[in-house]
């Protein structure tokens, strides 16, 4: 079963419950932003704040579970999910923006799961990985959350 099927279909099925999963395994591996289901989700009548919210939980909790695993995997590991051109490319982005570039990837569309396992590779200080994972993404899933909402009313949903 296609792994957007399966997402869309815990969102419908299970409401808050779903986001929460959607964003947590995005944040580590699965290939689907959330952005999709959180916006699904407000058009489908669930609270938008309270979209934003779960979500935003889902994903410092998957992103924390990344970054133990690129800690305790280590580069190997992540090169061989990710590849090497990732792994330079996040070298590169940490030497350079170090936690701002967590919070670049949580607001942005750049592969945040990437950023999280390359953080916990790097060593970065876990609580500055979870503040600037809370910083990038609680107003990017807001955002999109009441984007979702501001559709449902002008469709009449």
């Amino acid at each position: 079963m296609d792994t957007y099927i399966i997402m869309e279909n815990l969102i419908r099925n299970h409401g808050y419950t779903g986001l929460l999963i959607v964003a947590f395994t995005e944040s580590i591996i699965q290939p689907v932003p959330p952005d999709i289901f959180i916006m699904g989700a407000s058009i489908f009548g669930l609270d938008p704040l309270i979209c934003a919210v779960v979500s935003t939980v889902g994903s410092i909790l998957g992103g924390v579970t990344s970054y133990i695993l690129g800690h305790n995997l280590g580069t190997p590991v992540f090169i061989r999910l990710f590849g090497e051109r990732y792994f330079r490319m996040g070298e590169e982005f940490f030497e350079k923006y170090g936690i701002w570039g967590v919070i670049i990837a949580g607001f942005s569309p750049l592969p945040y799961k990437v950023v999280a396992w390359l953080s916990g590779v790097f060593d970065m200080n876990v609580l500055k990985f979870t503040v600037g994972t809370l910083i990038g993404r609680f107003p990017r899933f807001l955002l999109i959350a009441y984007f979702g909402h501001g559709v449902s009313i002008y469709l009449g949903i």
